[in-house]
């Protein structure tokens, strides 16, 4: 059978019976590559770029359908009109391609909100390739841009030629980025690796790969790579001039992952602001606060400044509390009490032991400081700190110890003195009466 080149021969040969037959191996296809990628799903939950949320949104799917279409195509090329395959592969190819852009710039990465648009973009672009390539006009456009051309730097250049240049650069970049997701998710999962040496490696080993990428896609692109000792020049008088805290920033992210001296997990002070370092990136940290609160910390101020590390070295911190007794209490049998009571109170250490101390004789009682330990401040100083003072506040309600309060005695003035009566009108006196 002779193949069908034109789109009027392809709407006629949807037409003969012969299509039904194609329809139902292009179904048979689509089956059997859904019925392979349930099959070969892990059972928990999978989001990476072969599978994806659900299954048929990963690259697995799209990818088994064309190539059983492909196969299946050629296995009926010469024993009948093949006509629904000539239309199907243009839409498996783009559904390809497009599944496989998506996961791969989902997985590098994931919270880009740009990436959504990019999307969009390299949707369109691909879908108004397939229904060129299916209607026979993409030959015709190919040879239009070909036509258009100018001269770069001495050299003619064609407009298919930056468009091919420009698909071969994404294509070798979309490969970089892959290798580079997969990679860092791998070293990511090493647990017997520290995190901080883990989250180093996947960044050096990401941006070597971009780097690599960059200069493959330039190639293909047609750029020669001799002109990069100008941008190279250009670069490096940029980071003299105006780029000199960024690259500090990066370097500084660097040093701090290979010194190791802040960890991911650590609790930390930096500019006044207390929190848990939840990432080190190359160019900032991030310290998450009990509140919830983030600050976005630029890694060349980790270096420089001052910053106070409190699980550097020992994870364990001592917590400070105060309360006040009256005086006349019997602290020989109350501190005894109330260190019990503090080791019973969860995340407490036992050792080194809570103490208590008497710290100042105050205006109203015997200040007391109670002092504890705990190894996890990651998960807060508030909360137990309020347990250790509903245990303290038990002890000395159930041992009758007043907790004394500020009083204030509010003396008023004397009543002001009735005034003095005139001796005619007081009482109790005769008054003369003339005859």
């Amino acid at each position: 059978m002779s193949d069908i080149d034109t789109f009027p021969e392809l709407l006629a040969a949807l037409t003969h019976p012969t299509a039904l037959l194609e329809l139902a191996v292009l179904l048979a296809c689509l089956g059997l590559a859904w019925g392979a990628t349930v099959w070969l799903r892990p059972r928990s939950d999978d989001d990476g770029i072969w599978f994806g949320k659900r299954g048929y949104d990963g690259v697995l799917f799209p990818l088994l359908a064309l190539a059983l279409a492909l196969l299946a195509r050629l296995l009926l090329r010469g024993h009948l009109p093949v006509a629904v395959f000539k239309l199907a592969l243009p839409v498996l190819i783009s559904l390809a391609l497009i599944r496989v852009t998506v996961r791969v710039l989902h997985a590098a990465f994931p919270h880009s909100p740009l990436m959504r648009a990019l999307e969009r973009s390299l949707s369109w672009v691909v879908w108004i390739g397939a229904v060129l390539w299916t209607t026979g006009l993409l030959p015709l456009a190919l040879a239009e841009a070909e036509a258009i051309s100018w001269r770069i730097g001495g050299s003619p250049v064609s407009l298919r030629s930056l468009i091919e240049g420009g698909l071969s650069a994404v294509a070798v970049m979309l490969v970089m980025l892959w290798l580079s997701a997969t990679l860092e998710s791998r070293m990511l999962r090493a647990d017997s690796v520290n995190l901080s040496v883990r989250k180093m490696a996947a960044n050096a080993t990401r941006a070597i790969l971009l780097l690599v990428g960059l200069l493959i896609a330039m190639s293909s692109a047609g750029i020669p790579l001799a002109a990069l000792s100008v941008l190279g020049g250009a670069v490096g008088i940029g980071i003299g001039l105006g780029l000199q805290k960024l690259a500090a920033n990066y370097v500084s992210g660097f040093v701090i992952l290979a010194e190791r001296s802040l960890r991911i997990g650590d609790v930390v002070k930096v500019d006044n602001f207390e929190g848990r370092i939840s990432d080190i990136s190359a160019r900032y940290t991030v310290i998450r606060a009990a509140n919830g609160r983030e600050a976005i910390v630029p890694n060349e101020m980790m270096i420089t400044q001052r910053v106070e590390n409190c699980s550097f070295a020992d994870p364990q911190v001592a917590l400070t509390s105060l309360v006040q007794v009256a005086y006349g209490t019997d602290l020989a049998a109350l501190i005894p009490r109330l260190v019990g009571a503090m080791v019973a109170v969860p995340r407490v250490l036992s050792d080194p032991a809570p103490a208590v101390q008497l710290s100042n004789f105050a205006a109203d009682g015997l200040e007391l400081t109670l002092i504890f330990w705990i190894a996890d401040m990651e998960n807060g100083q508030g909360n137990v700190r309020s347990g250790v003072n509903m245990a303290v506040l038990q002890v000395l309600n159930a041992a009758g110890v007043e907790i004394p309060f500020p009083q204030r005695v509010m003396h008023g003035l004397p009543a002001p003195a009735a005034p003095a009566s005139s001796p005619g009108n007081a009482a109790g006196t005769d008054s003369a009466v003339p005859a």
